[in-house]
C-alpha cells in the first residue's frame, strides 16, 4: 500500500475540473449597463401596449350582447321564494313565470346561463368536500367515500352516498325552459342544449361513471342519493351518455367560482329552423321549476342569455386591468424621467487655465 501524498496545495488528478471555457467560467459575458436613456422607452412602450391591449379588450367585450332577468322574487316567483323559507316545503312543488324582452336579436351562438349572487362555493371546508376518486368511478371509493366528505359521506344507517360531499349535496336543481312569443296568441319552445356545457377535459378525465358503464343502476347499487337530492345520480338524465357522474350539469356545478357572485352555463341554443341565426328579438318567457332555496343566506338567482366572442363572455374586468396597468405604468415613467432631468449627472471635467 503506497504511502504518497499529495504535495500542499494540490489536488488528486480525478478531481481536478477540465480544463475548458466553461468549467473554468471562461465563456463570453454580456453584463448590460442600465442607464435612462434605455430604461425609460421601455417604460413608455410598456404602458402604451398595455393601454392598448386594454381598449381592444373592452371594445370587444362591449360588441357580446348579454341580458340578466333576476327571478329571485319577481312575478309570480314570490309566493315560491316564501315556500323554499320552510325545508318542510321541499316536496311540494311550485312553478313560476318571468317575461322578458330583447330590444335587438341575438346573432349567433346564444347560450343560456343560470346566476347565484351571495352564494361562497370558494369556503375552505366546503371546496374539499368532495371525493375525486368517487367521481371517477373508482368501486372502492363509490362505497367507501372519502373522509373529507363528512358530514354528507353517509347516511345514519351506513348506506354510502354517491356523489358525496356538501359541493354535489347543494348542486343547483332549478328547472328552466325558454320560449319565444312572436305575438300574443303564440308560445314557441326555444330549442336548447344541453351537451357540451362543461370543459372537454372534465367530462372526459375527471368524471367517469362505475362499471358495468351500461346498466347504471347497477352499477351505482348500495349506494344512495345526496340528502338534498329528489332523485339518484343515475337518473340525473334519461340520455345515457349524460347520465350518473357525467352528468353535465353535474359537472358545471362541481367546478366550484372563485367569488360569492358567479353564473354556470346551462344551455345552448339549438340554431335550427327559425332560431337558425340566433334569438330574434321580441317577448320571452322562462317558465321555472323553483326548488332551489336562497333565502336562508340572503341570495339572489337569475336567468342569462348571452352571445360569446372570441375572449368570452361579457367582462370589462380584464381589459380595465389592462388599462389601469398601463396607466400606472405611464405616470411612473413620467415621474422617473422628471427626476432623471433634474437630478442627472453632470459630467465633471478640468478647466483650462
Amino acid at each position: 500500500m503506497s504511502n504518497r501524498k499529495d504535495p500542499p496545495g494540490s489536488q488528486p488528478f480525478m478531481k481536478r475540473p477540465d480544463n475548458t471555457a466553461f468549467k473554468q467560467q471562461k465563456l463570453p459575458a454580456w453584463s448590460p449597463t442600465l442607464k435612462a436613456e434605455t430604461v425609460l422607452p421601455f417604460f413608455f412602450l410598456s404602458g402604451v401596449a398595455c393601454i392598448l391591449i386594454g381598449v381592444l379588450i373592452c371594445i370587444t367585450a362591449a360588441g357580446v350582447q348579454e341580458i340578466k332577468v333576476d327571478y329571485t322574487e319577481e312575478s309570480d316567483c314570490t309566493d315560491c321564494y316564501s315556500l323554499r323559507l320552510d325545508r318542510a316545503n321541499s316536496i311540494i312543488d311550485c312553478a313560476c313565470t318571468v317575461s322578458f324582452s330583447l330590444s335587438e336579436a341575438f346573432k349567433g351562438d346564444v347560450f343560456m346561463y343560470y346566476g347565484l349572487a351571495n352564494f361562497h362555493q370558494n369556503q375552505r371546508h366546503y371546496m374539499v368536500s368532495r371525493d375525486n376518486a368517487q367521481l371517477v368511478g373508482r368501486q372502492y371509493n363509490l362505497k367507501n367515500p372519502s373522509i373529507t366528505c363528512i358530514p354528507f359521506d353517509k347516511y345514519k344507517n351506513g348506506t354510502p352516498i354517491a356523489p358525496c360531499g356538501a359541493i354535489a349535496n347543494s348542486i343547483f336543481n332549478d328547472t328552466l325552459q325558454l320560449f319565444y312569443h312572436p305575438d300574443k296568441n303564440t308560445e314557441t319552445p326555444v330549442p336548447l342544449l344541453k351537451t357540451d356545457i362543461s370543459w372537454f377535459t372534465d367530462r372526459t378525465v375527471k368524471f367517469q361513471n362505475p362499471s358495468p358503464k351500461a346498466n347504471l343502476t347497477a352499477a351505482f347499487a348500495g349506494t344512495a342519493r345526496p340528502f338534498y337530492w329528489w332523485k339518484p345520480v343515475y337518473q340525473l338524465s334519461e340520455e345515457e351518455n349524460n347520465n350518473g357522474f357525467m352528468n353535465e350539469d353535474l359537472i358545471v356545478w362541481m367546478r366550484q367560482a372563485a367569488f360569492p357572485s358567479f353564473k354556470k352555463l346551462y344551455r345552448r341554443l339549438n340554431r335550427t329552423q327559425e332560431f337558425n341565426d340566433g334569438l330574434p328579438a321580441g317577448n320571452y318567457s322562462v317558465k321555472i321549476s323553483y326548488n332551489y332555496p336562497v333565502g336562508k343566506f340572503k341570495g339572489r338567482k337569475s336567468v342569462i342569455l348571452s352571445t360569446v366572442s372570441w375572449l368570452g363572455g361579457q367582462s370589462n374586468f380584464l381589459g380595465v386591468a389592462y388599462c389601469a396597468s398601463g396607466a400606472i405604468i405611464l405616470i411612473v415613467a413620467i415621474i422617473l424621467t422628471v427626476v432623471h432631468l433634474k437630478f442627472k449627472k453632470k459630467s465633471l471635467g478640468l478647466e483650462e487655465e
